[in-house]
């Protein structure tokens, strides 16, 4: 209660598609975790932004989107930001919704909503090098990440990380997937 923002996710709109998308504890049912959801919201001083998380051809249509907007309307955070996959998914069914669907769907929504994606931050001036390989594995194992990902979540050179990430694709660590938005490295 003494944060500031909480950044939920609503990614289905009822049980059945809730189980298929998150498979969540089997203590946690779709109704169990909405009525949180409207609780908290209700009793929770600071800024509520809920996140929208849409996969192409199972949420991303217009029959899901109303079952949520329904739901959005009984939870009402602060704020709606609409995302969908932006690196390596863990599920193969989980595909990225194209930019300009991700337009057309903002609109079957009744409250306002923004579109939100991944950012690429910006290089630090202050990056330090000599990271080693096993931080880079570190950070791969928790999320697929790019290269500006890695460079700058560990703050280390662009080259240096990419000095490491060659060494541990060569050794077999380390895979690269190829993904629209770009290239990710992902532990193996």
């Amino acid at each position: 209660m003494a944060a500031d923002l909480v950044l939920p996710s609503l990614d289905a709109g009822d049980e059945e598609m809730f189980q298929y998308v998150n498979r969540p504890h089997r203590d946690i049912s779709f109704e169990r975790m909405i009525a949180g959801l409207i609780d908290f919201v209700r009793v929770f001083p600071g800024s509520v932004w809920l996140e929208v998380f849409l996969l192409a051809g199972v949420t991303a249509i217009p029959s899901e989107i109303e079952k949520m907007d329904a739901l959005l309307c009984k939870i009402r955070p602060e704020r709606v930001q609409l995302n969908t996959v932006t690196r390596p998914p863990a599920e193969e069914f989980a595909y990225a919704v194209s930019e300009e669907q991700m337009e057309s769907l903002k609109k079957l929504f009744s409250e306002t909503v923004e579109i939100v994606g991944q950012q690429v931050p910006a290089e630090s001036p202050d990056l330090q090098t000599g990271q080693s390989t096993a931080e880079i594995i570190s950070l791969l194992k928790r999320r697929p990440c790019t290269l500006a990902g890695v460079s700058s979540g560990l703050a280390i050179q662009h080259g240096e990380a990419l000095k490491h990430l060659d060494t541990l694709c060569r050794s077999g660590a380390v895979k690269i997937v190829h993904m629209h938005n770009g290239i990710f490295y992902k532990a193996i």
